[in-house]
């Protein structure tokens, strides 16, 4: 799903047959404008996501964006205007900030936990633990907060996780088999393989043929033992159990790359609101 199909859907689902207070209330040549205020502090996201759904409500808006995505916001700060048919402004109203509160939550959430990262190698990655149908904004809020994205979906890498592997029967099938089906396809993708203790890791490491070693619910000290072991063989990345309390002790450890589905899945909006003047 692309931008442009998600906000078709958004408004499908909000407007219906019909925004009918507005078409009951409001005259259909009625001009005004709004400004979108932050009530909140943190750090903005979701302005290019507004731009796209005023234009697709009505591209005749006139749209002056005074603060862009990635920016720092206090209470009080003026993010854009809009102009245009007042109708189609309540119209767009409710779908702009529902989108950009929870992007904004998103990046603000991602920046804090980023900056706890500084000064080490680790780099913060999102997951598919996203709302459905609503992956490709939340995804566009990690990376403004500072966190790089993770596969988008299902098609764009293999994953072979701990539920593949018991499937499979062993992480050596599960690698092999993954390698013949991209050979008989001729697809391209990168291999990452989660492991859950020395002994896979072991495994991983004689058989090869992977990317990435995910290093799954492990404690930092066993972190950085199994950094150790696969010395630069393979890119690594820690996941489970990791927020801003231990993020730092995880991020010493030397990995690569740190995973967290709570960049998604555990954030408050960030307060706005879209008021007329």
């Amino acid at each position: 799903m692309n931008l442009h199909e998600f906000i078709q859907l958004a408004l499908a689902e909000d407007v219906g047959d019909g925004d009918h207070t507005s078409l009951s209330t409001i005259p259909a040549d009625a001009q005004k404008r709004a400004r979108l205020l932050v009530k909140e502090p943190g750090i903005l996201a979701g302005v290019e996501v507004a731009q796209a759904i005023f234009a697709e409500v009505d591209p005749a808006f006139v749209v002056d964006v005074l603060l862009h995505d990635g920016a720092s916001i206090k209470p009080g700060d003026v993010v854009l205007t809009v102009s245009g048919n007042a109708r189609n402004i309540l119209t767009a109203e409710r779908l702009v900030l529902n989108c950009m509160q929870r992007m904004s939550g998103i990046a603000t959430h991602t920046r804090e936990l980023v900056n706890l990262l500084e000064g080490t190698r680790a780099k913060l990655l999102d997951t598919r633990k996203t709302t459905p149908n609503f992956r490709i904004c939340e995804k566009m809020a990690t990376k403004i907060g500072g966190a790089v994205n993770h596969r988008f979906g299902l098609y764009d890498m293999i994953l072979i996780k701990d539920n593949h592997v018991d499937y499979a029967g062993s992480i050596e099938a599960a690698i092999t088999k993954a390698v013949t089906y991209l050979k008989e396809t001729g697809r391209q993708l990168r291999i990452e393989v989660e492991t859950r203790n020395r002994a896979e890791v072991e495994e991983v490491l004689r058989v090869g043929q992977v990317d990435v070693v995910l290093l799954d619910n492990f404690a930092p000290e066993g972190i950085r033992e199994m950094v150790r072991l696969i010395n630069g063989k393979f890119v690594t990345e820690a996941s489970g159990g990791i927020d801003e309390t231990n993020l730092r002790a995880y991020a010493e450890t030397g990995v690569d790359f740190i995973s967290s589905g709570a960049l998604t899945h555990q954030i408050k909006s960030l307060d706005l609101s879209l008021k007329a003047y």
